[in-house]
């Protein structure tokens, strides 16, 4: 059996999630003490009491679901369930290169608070330049080029593909007016579905570009360790050799589409027959089905592993 872990991004979060496997694991709870202390805030009461809108700030957000998803990957080895490669969507990747052994599971969290920050500051900035909301939606029903072609067609300056969900579903990512403009001329194009996303910010497009800076310098400061297992690039879609070139992903995410549909071909190429979703939701395991509903010959299913419940699941067959 060669198993992947697969971590899931923004928009997982609900209020509540960890706290059946804080309860559960010791080990998990001290996972809770350290990432309060590296970032100052009291986590236990934002994923167990946080409300809706404070959940989707991305200061927050960012934080509390890799603390979600590190909380279910260390309950999956405490239960014996380990992972032979891993991967991320958005955010996840963060959770993704800490299991890979790139990144410190005491720095990690510095490193997401940080992102976030300067995603926050980056997207409230775009509203006061342009006004209107910058944000997300999630365009169903057209192709990744379909909506980049709409979009460069239309002239739009402000708004931009940033997430190749599915082979027929693509995030754009915007600000102010366009914005808005952009959801109702991508229906006109032919989208069955236009469904707001709940983030605070257009992420991975050029309009998050002064935050990219700040990140980078950013991150110089932190340790990037070789790979101990398969980890695999948002970015690039493929395998991240070293752990330089996934610091230098990592900058390049902030303003680079999200290209899920090619990490997902690379995973299948390298051989898994077992995919998790270790963290909150099950969003990955609808993308996957989207996937191999159009790929041909993808029999695996992407099962859910981010309670104690699916957790437990998962052990007992393993």
């Amino acid at each position: 059996m060669k198993r992947a872990f697969l971590f899931p991004g923004q928009g997982a979060q609900y209020s509540g999630m960890g706290r059946d496997l804080h309860d559960h694991s010791q080990a998990v709870r001290e996972l809770f003490d350290s990432a309060s202390e590296a970032t100052a805030m009291d986590l236990r009461r934002l994923l167990f009491e946080g409300t809706e809108e404070e959940l989707k700030s991305t200061d927050k957000t960012q934080i509390a679901i890799t603390l979600a998803s590190l909380a279910a990957a260390t309950v999956l080895a405490e239960r014996g369930v380990q992972a032979d490669g891993c991967a991320g969507f958005s955010l996840g990747e963060y959770g993704a290169l800490v299991r890979a052994g790139v990144l410190a599971a005491e720095d990690v969290f510095g490193v997401v608070r940080r992102r976030g920050d300067c995603m926050e500051r980056a997207s409230r900035e775009l509203e006061r330049r342009y006004g209107g909301v910058a944000g997300m939606a999630a365009i169903v029903g057209l192709s990744f080029q379909q909506v980049r072609e709409t979009l460069q067609e239309h002239g739009f300056e402000r708004v931009f593909p940033a997430i190749w969900n599915s082979p027929v579903q693509t995030a754009i990512g915007g600000a102010g007016e366009e914005f808005e403009r952009a959801q109702s001329i991508l229906k006109e194009a032919g989208a069955r579905r236009v469904i707001p996303l709940k983030v605070s910010a257009p992420f991975h497009t050029p309009l998050m570009d002064s935050a990219r800076a700040e990140f980078e310098g950013y991150l110089e400061t932190v340790r990037f360790a070789e790979p101990v297992a398969p980890v695999y690039s948002n970015v690039s879609g493929a395998r991240i050799s070293t752990g330089d070139e996934a610091r230098r992903l990592c900058v390049q995410q902030v303003v680079s589409p999200v290209v899920w549909v090619d990490e997902q071909r690379s995973v299948v190429a390298d051989g898994y027959d077992e995919l998790l979703e270790v963290g909150p939701g099950t969003v990955l395991g609808g993308l996957w089905k989207a996937f191999a509903k159009v790929e041909s010959g993808i029999m695996i299913e992407c099962r859910p592993a981010g309670t104690i419940d699916d957790i437990d699941a998962v052990a007992a067959e393993s």
